[in-house]
């Protein structure tokens, strides 16, 4: 069965960031994901902490946090408080680093230090004494309880980050679009990846999250526009396979053209030259109908484990029409 998942970037006050998360618990949302980018978006670990505390039942994430501007020890320490706050409904996302970054003049994560963080995170999380990769000092949280452990899943786009997911992580972030082909050729990467280090991913109980713009109004043309910004974040990063001529062209000038203090707006220069074919290939966008059976064809691949829908509208703050109206449509594509 597809579990759905929702994606909220804090874009709005506190209070209203955990409004929508207890909104998504009622409406049968399996996951609530926290967006963290500081320069743009409120705190997400004091709004994580406040959903908690206003919700009972769904898994509340990182959607995603990072390693650079979050110390591997200051990490561990969160999610480990955040779990035991919440009796274990903590899912931690992570990735290399994005708009939190780029907004501070500031480089990605290597693979080979996103990978060192997940583990020394997952250690300390379990009561263990790790080398700080900095420091080289010996480090342990006094109140780490021996073997908790919470879910990392990895966020990911091109093919090496796909592979350390499949490696090392409890479950991937996928965001490489929703046509089949896309998703096969990601699920490839992972499973690469985990013959790499003798995993097996589906006996393991691995999961993919399909993270997906999504847009629907009743005029569908500006539904498709509301999410061009989100899928120009898309193109911008490698994927999994190979983008056409005409493809490759809108990506060079959406290079030239992103604001990260923009990341991801409705309506922004950049997010202008996607074109509506891109839309449907990398977003769930247009009327009710029209989204309800793209829901219904991503589902359908096999691909994926949970959709998580990340609202966009011309204003935020309409975004709870479209929460409200995927939940009445959970029912009917999980299978539930």
């Amino acid at each position: 069965m597809v579990t759905f998942g929702l994606g909220l970037f804090p874009t709005e006050p506190p209070r209203k960031m955990v409004a929508l998360a207890k909104l998504a618990e009622d409406l049968g949302f399996a996951c609530a994901y926290i967006g963290d980018s500081q320069m743009i978006w409120r705190e997400a670990y004091v709004i994580l902490g406040a959903a908690a505390q206003a919700t009972s039942r769904i898994t509340l994430a990182s959607g995603v946090t990072n390693p650079i501007t979050r110390d591997p020890s200051v990490l561990a320490a969160a999610w480990d408080t955040l779990h035991e706050l919440t009796g274990g409904r903590t899912l931690f996302g992570i990735g290399m680093g994005d708009s939190s970054l780029e907004t501070l003049g500031k480089k990605p994560a290597t693979l080979a230090r996103l990978e060192q963080s997940i583990l020394i995170v997952r250690d300390l999380i379990a009561g263990q004494t790790v080398t700080h990769p900095d420091s080289q000092a010996p480090v342990h949280i006094t109140y780490a309880r021996r073997g908790t452990r919470v879910p990392i899943y990895i966020g990911v786009s091109s093919p090496k980050i796909h592979r350390l997911a499949g490696k090392v992580a409890d479950g991937a972030i996928v965001l490489v679009g929703i046509d089949k082909p896309y998703l096969e050729a990601s699920r490839r990467e992972l499973e690469a990846g985990a013959a790499q280090a003798g995993r097996n991913l589906r006996a393991e109980g691995f999961r993919v999250v399909c993270w997906v713009p999504c847009s629907i109004q009743e005029d569908g043309k500006a539904a498709r526009s509301a999410v061009k910004a989100h899928v120009a974040r898309i193109l911008k990063r490698p994927l999994p396979f190979e983008l056409d001529a005409a493809t490759r062209e809108i990506v060079r000038r959406i290079y030239e053209h992103y604001e990260y203090y923009e990341h991801m707006v409705a309506g922004t220069a950049h997010g202008e030259l996607v074109t509506d074919e891109l839309v449907e290939k990398f977003a769930i966008a247009g009327t009710p109908a029209e989204a309800h059976q793209q829901f219904q064809r991503l589902a359908a691949t096999g691909l994926v484990d949970e959709i998580a829908i990340i609202p966009h509208t011309q204003d935020p703050v309409d975004r709870e029409r479209i929460i409200r109206t995927v939940g009445e449509m959970i029912a009917s594509v999980s299978g539930a």
